[in-house]
This record gives structure tokens, C-alpha cells and sequence, in this order.
């Protein structure tokens, strides 16, 4: 089976796509906060430009931030487990949620922030592929805000045979693709919204925007790793010779030593320096 170039969860790729195609975004988002997207008013996406700078840093994130009728909407996908994903998931809410209350307002102006990732590997010991977190007390259940709110998909749990009434289930199918055959049966089941991911999809893979963005990814990343290496030899360099000049001092101190208790054997026994 030929596999995909690029997969949907690519990250480049995933922000393109859905920031140049909103209304597919907007199927996605309301899919994921189980909203039906007719009660949908105000839908905005607040970063939708990629930064070729930022490219090449550690810490580039191409997640996609919203405003969906007053909720603020951060949706992440995540390919590999790096083994602390809860805890940047949370990181990711925190900052959201923090830089959200406007000087001189209250804190229950603070609007609700929602984050949603879209894992391709499993997270949590369960069958579901959906989980949601909420604040709750442990003994009670009882719910200390609605401003917190963490939604995990894990698109490996996905069943066999998906859903075709529900939309949920099919794009994080779409997510889950890997070869042309997978995308050619999504495709074939005729559900609009499907069929317009999978034309943006392939509109985006054939863009030239993609290739220039991957070139300049990988530049950065090569240029990374040549300053990397460029400052290990350097420091091993300047290591090593540190490490000569210290031994080259405990050396000369040495030798004055002995050439003082030299010096003070033959005036002992007068004899004369040669």
C-alpha cells in the first residue's frame, strides 16, 4: 500500500490545512467540544500564520488558538510520547488561561479555556479514545470551575469500523490515516465534510508554501545542529586546553619545589652550583 507523503498529523501540514480552510476547522472544533455547529456564533482563529523564524526552535508549536463564542480554544496534535504529556498539556491551559484576564478586570472575567489534543499514540490506560478533565474534588465530585477543561483523543484507540454519522469519528480517522487506500475508503463514504478535508488535504500537499516551510524547517534544524557541534568541539577544545594549562602549572610548581630542596641539599653539603 503507498503510504502518505504526510500524514494529517503533521504538523506543519495539520496548521496549514485547517487555518486555511476555517469552516473545516469549525466542523473539527465543535466535533471535539461535542457542540452542534449550528449554535456556533463567533468562531475566530487568532494565530493562523506560521512564523518561518520560529521554525527552527526547540519549542515551536504549530497548534491553532481560537475564540469560540467566548471559550478560548487551543487544539494540539501530538505525534510521539515524550513521556510528559499531561503535565505540557497542562502547561499549554495554564498559559492559555493566564494571559486571557485584561489588566484591571476581575478574575471571574477570566473566560473558560479549552485544550484539545489529538494524540497518535496511547496515553492513558483505557479503551476510550476520548477522555476529558475537569477540576473535581476527590471525595465529592464536585466541580471547582468550569474555566478548566482538557480533552485527550487518542486516534490509535479509534475502532475498526468507524461511525458514519459522527463527525468525530471521522476526522480523527482522517487523523489516523496512513496510506492512500485508508484516505481513498474515507473518501468513498461521501460525507461532505470528509470529502472537503481530504481535497484541502490534497490541495495543501501539493502547495508550494509546504515544500519552502519544510525546506527552511530542515535548514534550521541542519544549521542547529552544526552550531551545536561547532560549540562541543570548541568547548573540548578549550576543555583540553585548560585542562593543559592546569596541568602544566601543577607541573612548574612541582619542579620549583624540587629545584628549592636541590638548591638547599647542596648549600647543606657545600657544593658548588654547576
Amino acid at each position: 500500500m503507498a503510504r502518505l507523503a504526510y500524514r494529517f498529523t503533521h504538523d506543519i501540514l495539520f496548521k496549514m490545512l485547517f487555518t486555511q480552510h476555517p469552516k473545516i476547522l469549525k466542523h473539527l472544533v465543535a466535533a471535539a467540544l461535542g457542540i452542534s455547529i449550528e449554535t456556533v456564533n463567533d468562531f475566530t482563529v487568532m494565530n493562523p500564520e506560521i512564523v518561518p523564524d520560529a521554525l527552527g526552535d526547540k519549542f515551536c508549536r504549530l497548534d491553532i488558538n481560537m475564540r469560540v463564542d467566548g471559550k478560548l480554544v487551543d487544539l494540539e496534535v501530538q505525534v510521539g510520547d515524550e513521556g510528559n504529556y499531561p503535565e505540557r498539556s497542562l502547561y499549554y491551559w495554564a498559559r492559555e488561561y493566564s494571559a486571557a484576564l485584561p489588566e484591571g478586570s476581575d478574575y471571574i472575567e477570566l473566560p473558560q479555556a479549552v485544550v484539545i489534543s489529538i494524540l497518535d499514540f496511547n496515553l492513558f490506560d483505557c479503551v476510550e479514545y476520548h477522555s476529558e478533565f475537569r477540576p473535581l474534588e476527590v471525595r465529592r465530585g464536585e466541580l471547582l470551575s468550569d474555566r478548566m477543561v482538557l480533552h485527550y483523543f487518542e486516534v490509535r484507540k479509534l475502532p475498526k469500523s468507524v461511525d458514519v454519522g459522527s463527525e468525530l469519528e471521522l476526522f480523527l480517522a482522517l487523523f489516523g490515516t496512513e496510506t492512500e487506500e485508508e484516505l481513498e475508503r474515507l473518501q468513498a463514504l461521501g460525507v461532505p465534510i470528509v470529502t472537503q478535508a481530504i481535497t484541502a488535504y490534497r490541495k495543501t500537499m501539493a502547495s508550494a508554501q509546504l515544500r519552502e516551510l519544510e525546506r527552511l524547517r530542515d535548514k534550521a534544524r541542519v544549521d542547529g545542529m552544526y552550531a551545536l557541534n561547532k560549540a562541543k568541539a570548541e568547548g573540548i577544545l578549550e576543555g583540553e586546553k585548560r585542562a593543559d594549562e592546569k596541568w602544566q602549572r601543577a607541573l612548574d610548581a612541582l619542579r620549583a619545589e624540587k629545584e628549592a630542596e636541590i638548591a638547599q641539599f647542596r648549600a647543606m653539603l657545600n657544593i658548588p652550583e654547576q
